[in-house]
């Protein structure tokens, strides 16, 4: 059964995020949906070809990492966003946060340092479910620098089709807009 894209319009109009740029971004989710479905198909004709061993095939097996990972890593940053609520500090998230860097504050610096870095990628808050601990993680491309066993929390993209159209250089205020629309309460039920 073929992937679909989901439906995002309703972050249009979200505060700190121009409809060009939404409408932008929702197209390369949707690239990357459609081509997650041709890569999945190729790989099974080439299963049921016995082409298996082939450089084509191979070739395939590490793209289906890239455009998978760019499906869903668009997936989990656009179902955080849309809401100006806070984060309840009473809340599972909250505590977690606090018994992991010692504040929310320090979590949200470490987070937004992470954000700042040069280069093109996302950052991620993880949690690792064999231990329980929160991590943020830069990932520098779809395909790696995932760290195994660990679910995603809360997915910021600094690719630069994430803020560029808005913010030209100023990653920082994109950042800023970031945090504005953080949905928290989709974050907090991502903590298992």
């Amino acid at each position: 059964m073929p992937y679909t894209a989901k439906d995002y319009s309703k972050l249009i109009g979200m505060d700190g995020f121009s409809e060009t740029l939404l409408k932008n971004h929702f197209t390369l989710y949707q690239g990357y949906v459609t081509n997650t479905n041709k890569v999945l198909d190729a790989l099974e004709q080439m299963l049921k070809d016995e082409k298996t061993g082939t450089p084509e095939f191979a070739e395939l097996k590490r793209r289906l990492g890239w455009e998978f990972n760019g499906m869903r890593l668009h997936e989990y940053y656009f179902e955080n966003l849309g809401r100006k609520g806070v984060l309840d500090k009473g809340g599972k998230l909250a505590k977690k946060l606090t018994e992991n860097f010692g504040s929310y504050d320090a979590w949200e610096k470490d987070f937004r340092a992470t954000g700042a870095m040069r280069g093109i990628g996302w950052v991620a808050l993880y949690h690792d479910v064999a231990d329980g601990k929160l991590m943020n993680f830069w990932i520098n491309e779809h395909d790696v620098s995932h760290p195994a066993g660990c679910n995603p929390i809360l997915v910021m993209d600094v690719f630069e089709h994430a803020f560029m159209l808005d913010y030209g250089l100023k990653r920082a205020d994109y950042v800023e807009a970031f945090f504005k629309n953080i949905d928290w309460k989709a974050a907090e039920s991502k903590l298992k």
